[in-house]
């Protein structure tokens, strides 16, 4: 039988609740297709604050470097908002990706068809269905580029630099090139070529990795025809690749077509196979503990977490039925409740979709 070593990063507000829920399927899973899982819980963010006075301890990157891959729930909240910037709880997580070498984030944006009332385009618009997968550069461009405030003829200014280099642009290519030939085999790069240097050597440095993937469909969009391209006709879209700062908007412009961001979710990868797994919504300090919170983006991070880091499909693909069933029977937690469906807490959505697989 074979044993996985997971980090739980249970973090704040409704993290250790929907953890917790991701807990139990994953061993409900395990159990399924013959493989146990040794957890190892860990600090990070307002949490690792309390106990230690930084958002991130050495101690959590060890048990992270030392696990075959990483659970988080979520970080923040009111309690640390008058922390300055490097000892909130969000530089917890922006530290451990750059500790774990993660330059890879997917985000998928699924529509289930139980949910697709939630969905805020018109139906005849987004279809039977939308399976998207942004799969966003996290640790170049601007966000990461040289910044600072000039002053030139009295006036205050300030400045903030795009910058990628090639083999960061090679490697989040490949990324996305892999991701397309599990999928429909169709990319769109997304880029400012028309206006952006940075963006030229983005769109060459694609067509130079598409010679490497023939029977890949590339295709390349501005950014702003991509924005409008994704609530105009979203089901063109299989995978987009793009860089840091336009990902961040595209990935959740396309969490809210999908309707609930309490259903998505997302996996942070690096050279190897170890990754972080982590539902895109945040720690909801306002529900903590009330059992109200949705689980199901959390439990989704764990078929993710199968099938990137530790080469489970099937057990994935388990996962992932389990969620669809449970929606098909009416359970639903209190975000995505409708008239004529059955309200549910947190526990017992865990219950749930452990009980379908």
């Amino acid at each position: 039988m074979k044993t996985y070593n997971i980090t739980l990063l249970k973090g704040d507000g409704i993290g250790p609740e929907i953890v917790d829920q991701a807990v139990k399927v994953l061993n409900a899973v395990g159990k399924k297709f013959d493989f146990t899982v040794n957890y190892t819980d860990a600090l990070i963010g307002g949490a690792a604050i309390d106990a230690t006075g930084e958002p991130l301890p050495q101690a959590t990157i060890d048990d992270c470097l030392a696990s075959d891959a990483v659970l988080l729930g979520a970080v923040g909240g009111y309690k640390w908002d008058g922390l300055s910037g490097k000892q909130r709880p969000e530089a917890g997580l922006l530290g451990i990706r750059a500790a774990l070498g993660l330059f890879a984030n997917l985000r998928p944006a699924k529509i289930y068809g139980p949910l697709k009332s939630a969905c805020p385009l018109r139906p005849d618009i987004i279809g039977d269905s939308m399976d998207i997968m942004v799969v966003r550069e996290l640790t170049g461009g601007i966000y990461f580029g040289e910044r600072g405030r000039t002053e030139k003829d009295g006036v205050e200014g300030a400045y903030d630099t795009e910058y990628y280099s090639k083999p960061e642009i090679v490697r989040i290519a490949k990324v996305a090139f892999e991701t397309a030939m599990k999928r429909g085999k169709k990319l769109h790069s997304i880029d400012k070529a028309n206006v952006l240097e940075s963006s030229r050597l983005w769109r060459e440095t694609v067509n130079e990795m598409a010679k490497e993937y023939p029977e890949v469909e590339v295709n390349h969009l501005y950014i702003d025809n991509a924005a409008m391209q994704l609530v105009r006709n979203p089901k063109q879209f299989d995978v987009m690749v793009t860089s840091n700062i336009f990902g961040d908007i595209l990935s959740d412009e396309a969490s809210q077509i999908a309707g609930s961001i309490g259903m998505l979710a997302s996996a942070s990868l690096g050279e190897g196979t170890r990754g972080l797994y982590e539902p895109i919504h945040g720690s909801a300090p306002d529900i903590a503990g009330q059992n109200i919170a949705n689980p199901l983006a959390t439990i989704l991070s764990v078929a993710m977490m199968l099938r990137y880091s530790l080469n489970e499909d099937a057990a994935a693909d388990a996962i992932e039925k389990a969620v669809e069933k449970v929606l098909d029977d009416g359970l639903r937690t209190p975000d995505i409740y409708t008239e004529g469906t059955t309200k549910i807490g947190t526990d017992a959505m865990g219950d749930a979709v452990a009980a379908a697989l």
